[in-house]
């Protein structure tokens, strides 16, 4: 469990760093993003970055819950996001629940978010 929760922190790190490269090696080809009704595929979350459209600049962590079982592993994390989102300013306290799978060529990657604001 501890190389999946190695894996959900380089992807906070990655995101926080607008790190295109890193999130491309952490998010499956075939990435499923939903948040507030809205779906987005890993392309769309890949150029966010790339075009600076989103921009992070606080993700803190409270809590951290992983659970791996063979090759699928889920994490939920609680905790504050910051940044901007097409220049427009935004703080969100988030609850985020990750799927991931493993293969050993990709190790651990995402291939479902769901995501919501929470008091």
């Amino acid at each position: 469990m501890e190389d999946l929760r190695e894996a959900e922190h380089r992807l906070q790190a990655a995101q926080l760093a607008g790190d295109v490269k890193a999130l491309d090696q952490l998010l499956d080809d075939r990435l499923i993003f939903t948040f507030g009704g809205n779906v987005q595929t890993k392309a769309d979350d890949l150029e966010l970055h790339r075009t600076r459209a989103q921009v992070l600049t606080k993700v803190a962590e409270e809590e951290l819950t992983v659970l791996a079982d063979g090759h699928t592993g889920v994490t939920w994390f609680l905790g504050t996001v910051e940044g901007t989102v097409s220049g427009t300013p935004f703080s969100a306290r988030m609850r985020y629940t990750r799927t991931w799978i493993y293969d050993e060529r990709h190790g651990w990657r995402i291939i479902a978010v769901h995501a919501s604001t929470t008091d």
